[in-house]
């Protein structure tokens, strides 16, 4: 077994991916210590065979699988694919076209939430995969056989569990309640790097608006500090000496050495420098209001009464999601379910989906007093009352 490590040889095994209806895409890579993940590894299989393509491969040109990820006309599968379709637009620049994933498949299949590809194989194939490569330092070189076989059966069984999960989600007209998933899957936003967004990562309790802005200027700088010098965010700064630093507001020297937690060797670096010139630079004057609006928008909060209501509707939401199969999530989010508690009239706005008929009008005749639980205790079990 052999790893396609020269362009010519990726073109012959590209030629062959052009014939085919469906291929399997998983990868392996390192970020521990890096900003940007390192691609050590990208497996691609298909009905006939299966290939191991190296992208740490000197003169390596990868351009003809680029290719291949934008044809429509063959659809690409991955599990829990996020971090793989980040390795692929980090080196391609694009997002790969016709995408499934079987992960959020198997979600709506009855699967479970977050299954595990080992788990899925068991469930389809009824083989248990060897996992003890898991770990393994996938940047070295020459890999081993036993490495080689480990990953190529991270999308050998990749094809088989598509095609049972497919015809499930047919049979049961289930396709529509994952179209949606599969499109934000492939959304390019979710790839691109804004450091001015990346204070919004960040879990804080303060929320006035001097702390907001300093926060906002401190998490880009660290940002782009990162991406410049590609190592981790925690490596050039920690999210909680981030959140020390905004809420004291330091603007010297003899200020920044109060802040809590401030160690003296950052005191004595560059980086302390840098945190002073940039929060020198902020006045209240220009301070950005819009941010107090976006903080807020991030959780919706509710009054008590409010939020009995939201807790009979997730009950409500668990009964529904265990009665039809499908993971909560797939139908409503938490956020989703406190801003209809929060305002009723987005009802309107859902009333064409799946999810209304399956959940949403439920939970309106329920808060209209139309429907109610009640327990048995005969059978233990919560039962759907309608009035």
């Amino acid at each position: 077994m052999n790893l396609i490590d020269t362009t010519k040889e990726l073109e012959r095994v590209c030629d062959i991916l052009k014939q085919q209806k469906e291929i399997a895409i998983d990868s392996e890579f390192i970020r521990e210590k890096t900003y940007y993940p390192i691609p050590c590894l990208i497996q691609v299989a298909c009905k006939e065979d299966a290939f191991l393509l190296d992208p740490l491969a000197e003169k390596m040109d990868l351009s003809p699988f680029f290719s291949i990820l934008q044809d429509e006309k063959i659809l690409k599968i991955f599990h829990s694919g996020r971090q793989d379709i980040e390795i692929l637009y980090n080196l391609s620049g694009s997002v790969p076209v016709s995408v499934f994933d079987t992960q959020i498949a198997a979600e709506a299949c009855g699967l479970g939430e977050n299954v595990s590809y080992e788990n899925l194989v068991r469930a389809c194939c009824e083989l248990e995969l060897d996992k003890t490569c898991r770990l393994t330092n996938w940047q070295l070189r020459p890999l081993t056989e036993e490495q080689m076989q480990y990953a190529l059966g991270d999308v050998t069984h990749l094809l088989t569990c598509y095609a049972k999960l497919s015809d499930y989600l047919k049979e049961h007209q289930r396709e529509s309640w994952v179209a949606e998933e599969m499109a934000d899957l492939v959304d390019i936003t979710h790839y691109q790097i804004i450091p001015e967004n990346a204070w919004q990562r960040i879990r804080h309790n303060s929320h006035s608006l001097a702390f907001l802005n300093a926060l906002k200027a401190l998490a880009c700088w660290r940002e782009k500090r990162a991406i410049s010098q590609n190592t981790a965010r925690q490596n050039v700064m920690k999210d909680e000496m981030l959140i020390n630093i905004a809420t004291a507001f330091p603007k010297n020297m003899a200020e920044i050495k109060q802040v809590r937690g401030m160690r003296s060797d950052i005191v004595k670096s560059i980086l302390v420098k840098e945190v002073i010139e940039i929060l020198s630079n902020l006045n209240e004057s220009d301070f950005d209001k819009s941010l107090s609006k976006t903080d807020r928008e991030k959780e919706v909060t509710l009054s008590p009464t409010q939020q009995s209501l939201y807790e009979i509707l997730k009950l409500l939401l668990k009964i529904k999601s265990n009665e039809h199969g499908v993971i909560p999530r797939l139908i409503t989010t938490e956020k989703k379910l406190r801003e209809y508690v929060k305002n009723p009239k987005i009802i309107k706005g859902l009333q064409a989906s799946w999810q209304y008929e399956i959940f949403w009008q439920s939970a309106d005749m329920l808060r209209h007093g139309k429907l109610g639980l009640m327990y048995n205790p005969n059978t233990r079990k919560i039962n759907i009352k309608e009035f």
